[in-house]
């Protein structure tokens, strides 16, 4: 398994990835809705476009037959601060591998992108993310309702 940053020729297999597993991450967050799919590959080249301007920073999760197993991705990036979010597929949950990955991607929001500081939320719920941002250094910081949903806020501090 290697950690990528998204580029342009990951489209068809983002795009693989997020409709072999449609069914999967609705059961835990919102759907995207079918206009994401409808309209993806504009909307993968807009993603590629600002990240090359350094308004986020988008990742990948590929097994070595380079099919995309999972996302890892940090928007809102603003004042050396950014928002995680993170999906792995159902055929790949309960290897480490998200743990693996959003460690990754703090090392280099730290190293590589200057930030010092992460946040992220998730449903209380979602057990398996709420264990993924403790195992990674988050902390809870409050709760707040998402879609009619009681979640949780976490903040990590990317400074030594």
């Amino acid at each position: 398994m290697r950690l990528e940053r998204l580029r342009a020729d990951h489209a068809d297999a983002v795009l693989a990835f997020e409709v072999e597993n449609r069914e999967y991450f609705a059961a835990r967050i919102a759907d995207r809705g079918d206009e994401y799919f409808a309209e993806f590959a504009a909307r993968h080249q807009a993603l590629v476009t600002d990240q090359e301007a350094g308004e986020l920073h988008f990742h990948v999760l590929v097994d070595d037959d380079g099919r995309v197993i999972g996302r890892v991705n940090l928007v809102d990036v603003a004042d050396g601060s950014a928002e995680l979010g993170y999906r792995i597929a159902e055929s790949a949950t309960g290897r480490g591998l998200a743990t693996a990955a959003v460690l990754e991607v703090c090392a280099l929001a730290a190293w590589q992108y200057g930030l010092q500081e992460l946040r992220a939320g998730t449903s209380v719920a979602n057990g398996a993310s709420r264990a993924v941002l403790d195992r990674t250094g988050f902390v809870v910081v409050g709760e707040t309702t998402y879609e009619g949903r009681p979640n949780l806020t976490y903040r990590r501090s990317l400074t030594v």
